[in-house]
């Protein structure tokens, strides 16, 4: 048999990666077609999880079946971890039982929480039986906190260490362990009554005598996290205080688990990804939903644009007899909105982005507000003589220049502002700036660009 093998340590960058990815796919395909068990493990194996995850979001749900059926035993936990929530309930139902026990056996505490946290009833009760009682116990205690909670975030395998050992004591102890979390950065020092006093590096604790005493080595940065406190708000601290790992605490103040960077991150990759998907109104809809969720994802936001259009088009049906009289006016006036309606988005971008990731507060706001009106007037002025020109050359009346050109001014005047004010406003009382901020910022600029347009040429032209 023939299947083009790759060899998977060729060096490929730029296009020569998408041609290896695109024949990969179509080879996996090949023995899928063929049934070919050993051919599809061959070219499997090389792989990351992550890119098997990818693999399988890319494929249509018929092949994606044949491929989990085939691949079966092969099947990796840290797969699972990788996939999109989309398929993720797909996968699992169409995995064998056993080798879905032996997948979730495998992986971290933090995982198996991430997995279970979407999925039904029937399966959350599969997956918790395939697991150890203690495995089984931890799981179950990490679900009872609050959803999106640093306890639902947390791997509950932390390496610690009693105040008073040494540096040797601390190494012979995680030599002689059974079993230790698979990554770990630090080795965390608690009291008699298990509260975190701090942590040490693996790497100070290497370079140290074994005579040292832990705590005379302990980390400058050093972070405890409330079980219960939001999990954006732990990737916040994680960014802003470059941490790498830190130590979970219930009420009382025990230790109960640990957060690494790599799931901080990943919920502050979530969170970026969720207002980019907003603020275009497509919700958190995947490449793998079908066209059913698709559209119900879609349709809530066109139905308000379509409200918001609606509002601009009565404004404009108060000036039809201007317009009838200059037609040149409807030639204009779209170039007015869509120039405030950009403007506005380009502000109301940075508020959003500025207010997730905390630069945008009360101390800085009204400076912010000020650059953005003083932004919006300075184009406004610069885009105003230009179409003040166009005006006038291209349709001979000067005064329609200076409509146009006073029009262009106050809507971008006012798109500065709005795309500001509006993000601002929405976070103070508890809505999402980034779901609802565009709607209203669009009928903002349509509104004040079509009146004042439309209104300075029925005063001035008539």
């Amino acid at each position: 048999m023939t299947t083009g093998e790759i060899t998977p340590d060729a060096e490929v960058t730029g296009e020569d990666a998408y041609e290896l990815d695109r024949k990969r796919v179509a080879q996996i395909l090949f023995a899928l077609d063929r049934d070919d068990r050993e051919a599809l493990v061959e070219l499997m194996e090389p792989l990351h999880p992550a890119d098997i995850a990818d693999l399988l979001e890319q494929i249509n749900a018929f092949d994606r079946g044949r491929l989990i059926r085939l691949y079966d035993q092969e099947f990796d936990g840290d797969i699972l971890s990788e996939l999109d929530e989309s398929i993720r309930e797909e996968v699992i139902a169409a995995l064998n039982p056993q080798v879905l026990a032996d997948a979730v056996r495998d992986l971290d505490s933090d995982d198996v929480v991430d997995l279970l946290e979407d999925l039904e009833e029937p399966q959350q009760v599969a997956i918790l039986g395939a697991l150890e009682d203690s495995d089984r116990v931890a799981i179950e205690q990490s679900l009872a906190y609050p959803e999106n909670s640093a306890g639902r975030l947390m791997q509950r395998e932390v390496v610690t260490a009693p105040e008073h050992w040494t540096v040797g004591q601390a190494i012979d102890h995680m030599r002689e362990a059974e079993e230790l979390p698979e990554q770990f950065y630090h080795v965390v020092i608690v009291d008699p009554r298990m509260h975190p006093v701090g942590q040490v590096t693996l790497g100070r604790l290497m370079s140290s005598r074994r005579t040292k005493p832990l705590i005379e080595i302990l980390e400058e940065t050093f972070q405890v996290i409330p079980a219960a406190q939001d999990e954006e708000d732990v990737a916040y601290a994680f960014n802003q205080y470059h941490l790498i790992s830190a130590p979970v605490v219930d009420e009382d103040g025990r230790l109960v688990g640990a957060i690494t960077i790599d799931d901080a991150m990943a919920v502050l990759d979530e969170e970026h990804e969720e207002d980019i998907l907003r603020l275009a109104g497509v919700g958190e809809g995947s490449l793998s939903d079908n066209v059913s969720e698709t559209t119900k994802q879609r349709f809530p936001w066109l139905a308000v644009n379509l409200v918001t259009a609606i509002f601009a088009s009565l404004v404009i049906a108060q000036f039809e007899a201007t317009i009838a009289q200059f037609v040149a006016l409807a030639v204009l006036m779209p170039i007015v909105a869509s120039m405030g309606g950009n403007a506005g988005t380009q502000s109301l971008t940075v508020a959003v982005r500025a207010l997730a990731t905390r630069d945008l507060t009360g101390s800085n706001v009204w400076r912010v507000i000020r650059r953005e009106v003083l932004v919006g007037l300075i184009n406004g002025a610069i885009f105003a003589l230009v179409m003040g020109v166009i005006g006038v050359v291209w349709f001979g009346t000067p005064m329609l220049g200076v409509v146009i050109a006073a029009a262009m001014v106050i809507n971008l005047v006012v798109a500065g502002l709005a795309g500001t004010v509006i993000p601002v406003i929405l976070d103070r009382i508890g809505v999402d700036p980034a779901l609802a901020s565009g709607a209203f910022v669009t009928t903002v600029t349509d509104v004040v660009g079509f009146f004042a347009f439309l209104g300075l040429a029925g005063a001035i032209l008539l």
